[in-house]
Formats: structure tokens, C-alpha cells, sequence
């Protein structure tokens, strides 16, 4: 049984908290926020758990075995480097840090001190994603041409972090997840659109290895709720919407066919749209944050270094994330990702 403490009881804290409470192997025995109200509120959800005002009361629980950080984005690397240093696991919500260079110093203190070291890419345990991630491997659509994402809504507005930081994470994470690889080069263009001091939406271009060419628009000034990723293959073409009730997953037998047969010239060729049937595929559900946590807690259990979501993907989003952000600054100049 791996007893946990939570960090941050703002939106996904308390989700935290349910979702260790309810695992078979693992237990949350106190959270921490420096809001009475938040506090207040999760003691009448969890009657049975401590609350407190100091998180280092958490660190210094010798019960406590590992440490869920929910808490704000500018409080990640110095939150996680604390429960680390006190002896912690540690999951901490995405991004892990505001620089590549922060979650790589996560990642040697968590090796130096024998801890393992996760961030809450959630959608990489989403089953939708990992449904799309085993059809790929399979080599069913072929190579893979060009996806794009789209996740907007009006609102919820954060004051910490821009739109960029705040809902990218995920798509990034997806598509590194998906493709099995980071991308190299990135260019974007964000706007201030709602009288704030941080950017309200982002169109960001990302290229992967391979030629894979990768959109991302995240918004929180758009009037509809989407959470959708188009993939583009050589043989198949699929979407994936995380808010579709007939499924999540539509697989579109489509794709483009060249050919001689009809031609004008010598060695002239046309391409052929080919039309096919759209497929559902049965996707198991299953809540991608219980997903998360449970295969947390059974690394910690079990001793065993998490490999999805590990410390140098959370470290590969960051440095993309960064990469966009200068591309923005500089009015959507290209930015090699190194």
C-alpha cells in the first residue's frame, strides 16, 4: 500500500485525491493548499483525510511515500525538488517545469536520490490515444504526412501561465507520444486578444522527423468546447475527439493514389482520390487520470522506473513549449529545438 500526499486542491487536486483514495493499493492520507475555503471544501468530500495549510507538513510525514503536486505551473520545480529531496516520490502535473534545464535538474535529483520522478501527461493514458498509438505502430496508415490539434473553449482563464502553457502541454505530450519522437523545429504566432497579459491563443507549427508536419491551436477565446486531433496518413486518415459520444476514435479508409493510366504527356502522373468506408473502432473506456495514477502507483510498489511520462519526456515538452514561446516573441520567427 503506497500512502500519498497531495499538493494544490485548486481544479485537478481534489481529482487527485479521489483517485487515490479509490485505487487498491494506494491510500491519500493529506493534502495541502494555502486556501481554507479549498481545504474546507475537500474535507467535507474526504471526511477521513488531514488538511493542511503547509505543505511541509506533507514532506515531513514519514508515513507519506510519494508526493502528487497540483499545485500552480510557477511552483512545480521547486515543489517537486522539495518532496525529493525529503525522500518523495514524486508525480507532479504538467509542465514539470518553465525550462528544460529545471526538469533535467528534477530528474538527477530524483536518480541521485533513488526516487522515481513522473508528470501528469494525462492524454498518454488516454485509451482513445493508445488505441490511435497501436494502430500506427501497426503501419496501418502508412507514413504518417501531417496532424493537427485543436483544443479551445471560452475559457477557463488562468493568470499564471498563457494558453500556450497552459493547454499545449498535452497535445505536445500526444504527439511525442504517437509519432515516438520530439519535435525539431517550431514556429507560432499567439495574440493577447482578450486585454491580458498573456496570450489568449496560440497557432503553433511544429516538424517532426520524418517530414511529419504537426499544427497546434490551443485557445481559451473560442466559442466552442474541442479536444480533437486529425492524423493524415499515406493509406488511412483518422480523428480522434475526446468529446464525441458515438466514439472517440473515426478511422476514414481515404487516401490519394497516383497514377499513369490516365496522363497527357510522357511521364506525367494525376492523383486519384480514393473514397472508403468510416470505421468506429471499439474503445475500452477507462478515466485516463485513475489510468495515470494507478500505473504511478504501481512503479512506486513495485520498484520499477516509469517509462511513459518519465522525467525526460516531461523535459522534451518543456523544451518544445520554450521553443514556440520564443517563435511567439519574435512575431513567429522559425526556432530549432535543441
Amino acid at each position: 500500500m503506497v500512502s500519498v500526499g497531495v499538493i494544490g486542491c485548486g481544479h485537478w487536486g481534489p481529482n487527485h485525491i479521489r483517485v487515490f483514495s479509490q485505487l487498491g493499493n494506494s491510500r491519500c492520507l493529506r493534502c495541502a493548499d494555502i486556501d481554507p475555503a479549498r481545504l474546507k471544501s475537500v474535507k467535507a468530500l474526504f471526511p477521513g483525510l488531514t488538511v493542511t495549510a503547509d505543505h511541509n507538513d506533507i514532506l515531513n510525514d514519514p508515513a507519506i511515500d510519494a508526493v502528487c503536486i497540483a499545485a500552480p505551473t510557477r511552483f512545480h520545480y521547486q515543489l517537486s525538488k522539495e518532496a525529493l529531496a525529503a525522500g518523495k516520490h514524486v508525480l507532479c502535473e504538467k509542465p514539470l517545469a518553465m525550462t528544460s534545464g529545471e526538469c533535467l535538474d528534477l530528474k538527477a535529483l530524483a536518480d541521485k536520490a533513488g526516487r522515481f520522478l513522473m508528470v501528469g501527461h494525462v492524454f498518454t493514458f488516454n485509451s482513445g490515444i493508445r488505441w490511435v498509438k497501436e494502430y500506427i505502430e501497426a503501419g496501418e496508415m502508412g507514413k504518417i504526412y501531417y496532424a493537427h490539434s485543436e483544443r479551445t473553449n471560452l475559457g477557463p482563464f488562468r493568470y499564471d501561465v498563457n494558453a500556450l502553457w497552459d493547454l499545449a502541454p498535452h497535445d505536445i505530450s500526444i504527439f511525442d507520444y504517437l509519432l515516438g519522437a520530439s519535435a525539431v523545429n517550431a514556429s507560432a504566432r499567439g495574440l493577447k486578444c482578450l486585454g491580458n497579459k498573456l496570450e489568449d491563443l496560440s497557432f503553433a507549427t511544429l516538424d517532426y522527423p520524418g517530414g511529419v508536419l504537426v499544427n497546434v491551436h490551443v485557445s481559451w477565446a473560442d466559442p466552442r468546447k474541442v479536444r480533437q486531433i486529425t492524423i493524415v496518413g499515406e493509406k488511412k486518415m483518422l480523428v480522434w475527439d475526446d468529446l464525441d459520444p458515438m466514439g472517440a476514435v473515426k478511422v476514414y479508409d481515404k487516401y490519394v493514389e497516383r497514377t499513369t493510366k490516365y496522363y497527357e504527356s510522357y511521364g506525367e502522373f494525376q492523383l486519384l482520390s480514393r473514397e472508403g468506408s468510416i470505421t468506429i473502432p471499439k474503445v475500452n473506456l477507462a478515466e485516463p487520470l485513475k489510468a495515470q495514477g494507478q500505473y504511478f502507483i504501481d512503479c512506486v510498489e513495485k520498484g520499477v522506473q516509469p517509462v511513459i511520462a518519465d522525467a525526460l519526456k516531461g523535459a522534451s515538452v518543456v523544451r518544445t513549449l520554450a521553443a514556440v514561446q520564443q517563435s511567439m516573441d519574435n512575431g513567429g520567427a522559425s526556432v530549432k529545438i535543441v
